[in-house]
């Protein structure tokens, strides 16, 4: 509940900033009115985010990730989660797995939603169902079979056991009932409300909120480069970039990193040719600077990958498998220990036309070929890209996937996953390993020493994204990934229009 005790404490201080003022008053010297009852600053003029006016409001029809990010505003989810991706508790007040597969979340009764109506475990289902079939969050809940109601809990049934699937269910909740303007309703720290300026985001102010930003104009702007420049000239407030593009150059606003969990990665054939050797690909891993890719390939907007997880996971920490710097002499030594001669060093790199990517590919190239590999970049678009990572025609491709909250690795390990290509199921055991370990039939570091023998995959980086804010604005930016406005009631501007 993350967000509300950030409002509760801010409240705190505020009451005792007007205690101690009250405190210097000496006896029969009354404090005159002036002193006593000036009203809070605040501003429902200048705060202005971008939207997709042809986009839905409803977060679950959403389509834009302008109009996905509004929904942090208005709604609130069962769990929140920290940067380390670590669980506290919002409109659930806990949780418990009955078995590997199922999860019980329990509900707090007490919480209503913006229009005064309690929010029911109906509410929950609701919303459970319509975020499975969203483009938003149907992929992050593809381990959630179904849910039902259980008194005033919520029962979660798994397809397999997802030890950390409470960290998938921070999704909004909304009423099964719109408001009389036909915007969604949520429990959150503001409202969607038509003006004459067009839809406004209106303040929930109570005793645990009472922000000095009242009101949110909302400004349809569609195009990312439209998004990047009125950031940049302060059309717009603040913006959260996900950096899918090299755009950080462009932006002059100004910045906070953002921790993501977006995995560049080195897909590997282990069919056929050279890269069907394990040593072969460890001594790819070993070859690889990490720390370059993240600093030149993408501007310092990435953390190296030390494991096949990410290193802000806080739940599965001080694994270390890959060095962030290359190891080229344990990377030669390793090539000699493949027995193939200089001849036989040959691999193909392909990669989608991607300004990051691209600049991926060539010092990976220069890296490999400072151990003894020949290699040759193959840039094509992605319909191409796609063509031949579907049929095993690669020696390695770098690919990027965003992974799930609970850091779940199917997406390689499944023989569905998206992002199972030239994955030998006869030479590697890697996949069995980490289903054993979900299931609690084995231990992780019994997974983790046959992903480093085998290197089924060469994890590289992690993504970083950025929020981009006014200059104009005051106060701790505490926002991130999946919590953007953590802090909102804390900001305010240097402006001398200010209401009171």
């Amino acid at each position: 509940m993350q967000k509300r005790i950030i409002a509760f404490v801010a409240a705190i201080a505020l009451l005792v900033t007007c205690f101690a003022g009250c405190s210097g008053n000496h006896e029969g010297n009354a404090p005159n009115a002036a002193e006593t009852t000036t009203a809070k600053k605040t501003d429902d003029r200048t705060f202005k985010l971008s939207y997709t006016q042809a986009d839905s409001l409803d977060p679950f029809k959403a389509a834009t990730q302008n109009n996905q990010i509004l929904a942090d505003l208005v709604f609130e989810s069962l769990f929140d989660l920290t940067e380390g991706y670590e669980t506290t508790t919002n409109i659930a007040t806990g949780y418990a797995f009955a078995d590997s597969r199922t999860l019980r979340v329990d509900l707090n009764p007490q919480l209503k939603f913006s229009n005064g109506e309690k929010i029911t475990t109906e509410d929950v289902l609701y919303s459970t169902k319509a975020a499975m079939k969203s483009d938003a969050y149907g992929n992050s809940l593809e381990p959630v079979s179904y849910a039902e109601a259980s008194g005033n809990s919520v029962i979660f049934h798994l397809k397999y056991a997802d030890p950390y699937a409470v960290n998938l269910l921070t999704y909004p909740i909304a009423s099964t009932k719109d408001d009389e303007d036909g915007f969604p309703v949520g429990s959150g720290r503001y409202v969607y409300k038509n003006s004459d300026d067009g839809v406004v985001l209106r303040a929930v102010k109570n005793d645990e909120f009472d922000p000095y930003i009242t009101t949110i104009h909302l400004v349809n702007i569609a195009a990312a480069d439209s998004i990047d420049n009125a950031v940049n000239i302060g059309n717009i407030s603040y913006a959260f970039r996900d950096l899918s593009a090299d755009i950080s150059k462009r932006l002059s606003c100004a910045k906070k990193t953002v921790s993501m969990n977006n995995l560049i990665y080195l897909g590997i054939n282990s069919y056929s040719g050279i890269t069907s050797d394990a040593k072969i690909r460890r001594a790819i891993s070993l070859a690889v600077d990490r720390t370059v890719l993240a600093e030149s390939a993408y501007s310092g907007y990435a953390v190296p990958a030390q494991s096949p997880f990410n290193p802000d996971f806080k739940s599965i920490e001080n694994i270390r498998l890959f060095e962030t710097k290359a190891d080229t002499g344990a990377a030669k030594q390793t090539v000699n220990q493949s027995g193939y001669g200089s001849d036989k060093l040959k691999l193909r790199l392909l990669v989608n036309l991607n300004e990051n990517r691209g600049i991926a590919a060539n010092l990976i190239k220069t890296q490999l070929e400072a151990v003894g590999f020949s290699v040759t970049v193959e840039k094509v678009n992605y319909t191409e890209y796609m063509r031949r990572i579907e049929n095993t025609e690669f020696d390695l491709y770098i690919g990027e996937i965003k992974l799930g909250d609970d850091m779940n690795l199917y997406p390689f390990f499944d023989s569905s996953g998206a992002a199972r290509y030239g994955f030998d199921d006869k030479k590697l055991q890697s996949d069995d390993l980490y289903t054993k370990y979900l299931e609690g039939e084995e231990e992780l570091g019994k997974f983790i020493l046959a992903f480093n023998e085998e290197m089924p995959y060469i994890p590289l980086i992690y993504k970083k994204g950025m929020i981009c804010y006014s200059k104009a604005m005051n106060g701790d930016m505490q926002g991130y990934y999946g919590n953007y406005f953590s802090n909102i009631d804390s900001w305010n501007f240097n402006t001398d229009d200010e209401t009171e």
